[in-house]
């Protein structure tokens, strides 16, 4: 057991350096379905989205599956909106529930979406009286088990749809996360993998043109049916691997820091740091730090804070709110609840 600590914390070790000594080559916008790296869950992303080790909630689905283990007592449901960059809204809604032995099973909804736009050309700049629109959006189950008392394992399916207009792609993608409590009861590590399928490509009617195969031809066909061959793309794979300390553990304070290495395909590698106070396990304040290291980063730092309200003995509420800094763009403001059953 002590081998295995010491190996994890090597490897984050390793991760943390690496972070801040590779070049900083970025192969930014070399993927699709970039909706996927927009997180999730108030409280998640007031930690700086530091939460990979901490996981034990039903965000759990997005940070690392093997914390849906951890919630409980018999599940809970998540709800979080956003009013995300150039007008979109970003929605995530996914439920949980135990099993008993059986281990834990989750079915998760996620959509970006935009209003309608008119349809403009070179010849009608006003509009074609036309409306476009485009949405992404996932729909995932989840399943995760605890093999031990201190190992916890989960995996995510998800079905992926990007569409603009009459022209959409899609794949499947997988996610596989691991928890391990360690012999100190107040650290914990946790390793997850996302977004790993095969390419997408984009079809669809939009694509399609009348084609003149030889315009110096006379008597040919000009008007050809042809399909235009758009390029496959990867998913954005992502790494994460992180621990999360319990600092303080009292009935009245409580104090919890975590640290998280990324390595993204289609980006440099980055830590996130993050802290969450909390006053009789009722009041929450959180704040971190994102994207540190990563090459022509606007993201920084984060905040937020949480409440829980108990509708019944046995039925508490968590409202989150997270602030996050993204420079240039624009500051988003995320709003989150979840009830634990």
């Amino acid at each position: 057991m002590k081998r295995t600590i010491a190996i994890m914390t090597i490897c984050l070790a390793v991760a943390v350096s690496h972070a801040g000594l590779l070049s900083s080559f970025s192969k930014s916008g070399t993927t699709a379905a970039q909706f996927l790296k927009v997180q999730v869950g108030a409280r998640a992303i007031g930690m700086g989205g530091a939460y990979v080790a901490m996981a034990n909630d039903v965000t759990s689905i997005y940070w690392n599956p093997a914390g849906l283990s951890r919630i409980g007592p018999n599940g809970g449901v998540h709800f979080s909106h956003a009013n995300w960059l150039a007008d979109t809204k970003f929605d995530f809604a996914a439920a949980a529930i135990k099993a008993g032995s059986l281990g834990t099973f989750g079915l998760s909804f996620t959509s970006l979406s935009m209003p309608d736009m008119l349809v403009r050309t070179e010849f009608e700049p006003e509009g074609t009286g036309e409306f476009f629109s485009a949405m992404d959006m996932t729909l995932g189950l989840s399943y995760a088990r605890s093999i031990t008392d201190r190992f916890a394992v989960g995996f995510n399916m998800k079905y992926l749809r990007q569409q603009i207009w009459h022209t959409s792609a899609s794949s499947i993608a997988f996610d596989v996360g691991i928890l391990f409590q360690t012999d100190f009861d107040w650290l914990t590590l946790g390793m997850s993998i996302a977004n790993f399928g095969p390419k997408m490509q984009y079809a669809g009617k939009d694509i399609f043109i009348n084609y003149d195969y030889d315009p110096n031809a006379w008597g040919d066909n000009e008007n050809i049916f042809a399909n235009l061959q758009t390029d496959q793309w990867d998913l954005p794979l992502m790494f994460r691997f992180g621990l999360a300390a319990n600092i303080l553990e009292q009935d009245m304070n409580q104090l919890t820091a975590a640290v998280e290495a990324r390595h993204p395909n289609d980006n440099t590698e980055s830590l996130n740091f993050g802290l969450e106070y909390g006053f009789r396990h009722w009041v929450f304040l959180r704040g971190g730090y994102e994207s540190l290291y990563e090459a022509e980063s606007e993201k920084g730092v984060t905040f937020g804070a949480g409440l829980i309200f108990y509708l019944s003995s046995t039925l508490p509420m968590n409202l989150d709110y997270a602030y996050a800094d993204w420079g240039r763009l624009t500051n988003v403001h995320r709003f989150s609840f979840e009830i634990k059953f």
